[in-house]
């Protein structure tokens, strides 16, 4: 899963600097778009990126992010396969990366692409097509399918573009990236990002969601409540640990080589590894 992760994020800096496509599409040939049922008409679909939720039902089909554009039309075919209405109506970019905006293209060309004004912004100055027609500040809901879908845009914490999305009926969130499940997360600094916004997003959540909820994360397993706790209380411990280290006059490099608790060795992923997260939370 760490392995895959990594892939999909890597592939998304590439395109995001605008390298060539050719090598990263040949990755995308084998790649499967599985479905799974999160609860009453809300799916989670995963392939390769971040995840994607649906709203499925006769209005047609709300989708939460859309990861890379040659994996659309499989997309496309697996929503066919959970409803009788399977046009995609509306998408929603949590944030601006790649891995979740990437299908913004094919399916713009029938879908009202909806997304916090920073998204739209940071998308065209890379002059990305397929930009979001429908932007908002604090939030916007949409009402279909028998879902009052409440999309809310949180202050700077992975990016300055974050929105999470609330289905109430089906009691399912869909937080991004601002839960990579089981993972160091990756803070995107010079996408507005901040360490401590980041945390304080993840407090606030933890006061909205319910504990019978399930949630959608941007990386990772469905997962609940719980495990978003989980991840707060490594950040908090990380970051007190990195402070400490400062406090006591450590470089950057001395921080890194004295490392992180070893309970914490199993956060660590490719993208983001010990170092990695300790010189973003020294740096931070």
């Amino acid at each position: 899963m760490k392995r895959f992760i990594t892939s999909a994020v890597t592939i998304a800096l590439a395109m995001t600097l605008g390298l060539s496509n050719s090598v990263a599409n040949d990755r995308f040939k084998d790649v499967e778009i599985k479905a799974s049922k999160v609860s009453g008409n809300v799916y989670m679909l995963a392939g390769f990126g971040g995840n994607i939720g649906v709203l499925v039902g006769d209005d047609g089909t709300l989708m939460i992010d859309d990861q890379f554009e040659p994996l659309a039309p499989k997309i496309e075919a697996a929503i066919k396969e959970l409803s009788s209405n399977p046009k995609v109506s509306y998408v929603v970019n949590t944030h601006y990366h790649g891995d979740h905006t990437g299908s913004n293209p094919y399916f713009s060309k029938s879908a009202s692409m909806l997304a916090h004004m920073n998204v739209r912004e940071r998308l065209a100055r890379k002059g990305s097509s397929g930009l979001p027609v429908i932007t908002y500040n604090d939030g916007v809901m949409l009402h279909l399918n028998g879902e009052d879908v409440h999309v809310k845009h949180l202050p700077a914490g992975h990016t300055d573009g974050d929105s999470v999305v609330f289905f109430p009926k089906a009691n399912v969130w869909h937080l991004g990236d601002l839960f990579f499940n089981g993972l160091f997360p990756y803070v995107d600094t010079d996408g507005g990002g901040s360490v401590q916004g980041y945390m304080d997003n993840i407090e606030y959540l933890l006061t909205e969601i319910s504990d019978d909820a399930k949630i959608i994360p941007g990386h990772g397993p469905l997962t609940d409540k719980k495990s978003l706790a989980k991840l707060l209380a490594m950040m908090v411990a990380t970051k007190a640990e990195v402070e400490k280290m400062k406090a006591q006059g450590l470089t950057l490099e001395q921080a890194i080589a004295q490392g992180l608790d070893s309970k914490w060795k199993k956060w660590d992923w490719n993208f983001i590894t010990e170092e990695k997260w300790i010189t973003t939370l020294y740096n931070s």
